[in-house]
């Protein structure tokens, strides 16, 4: 029996596809976007809290049956979870990966603020205020702080 070959990345190399990796991070992202923890999310899965971790890292692929679930629970669609996949990414999805060299490996968007657990519980906060008018001020004095020069004039 002839032996199926992979790409350098996904199964049989040991590593997570930056795909599923991808899918995890958004997972994580909405999970947090709406207060969830791993546990509660798991709940209403059926799942264990460590089964929702290896989700969220990309060690497990998510199912079609799964990300159905994921799109109910998480209360969004099933865009949502491809949403912004850069094309290096794309172009390592299983049915394309083919020996990519070191080079057109990256970081997955580790250093992007949008995946820091920070910006996800600022984003949570401010959608709390109730009152528009107060959230919009917010909103005007945090991007004019923003712009601001540092001390040093960066």
């Amino acid at each position: 029996m002839a032996r199926r070959e992979t790409g350098q990345r996904g199964r049989g190399s040991g590593r997570p596809n930056p795909v599923d990796i991808h899918v995890g991070t958004k997972v994580r992202e909405r999970r947090t976007l709406l207060g969830l923890s791993q546990e509660k999310l798991g709940e209403a899965l059926g799942l264990t809290f460590q089964q929702v971790q290896k989700y969220e890292r990309g060690t497990n692929r998510v199912s079609a049956s799964r990300l159905y679930d994921l799109c109910h629970v998480l209360d969004t669609d099933m865009n949502y979870f491809f949403e912004d996949l850069p094309e290096e990414v794309a172009s390592q999805a299983p049915n394309k990966a083919g020996g990519l060299p070191d080079s057109a490996q990256q970081d997955n968007g580790k250093d992007d603020p949008l995946n820091k657990r920070e910006t996800l519980e600022l984003v949570r906060a401010y959608y709390r205020i109730q009152d528009p008018e107060l959230r919009r001020r917010l909103f005007e004095m945090t991007k004019a702080l923003g712009s601001l020069k540092d001390k040093n004039g960066n």
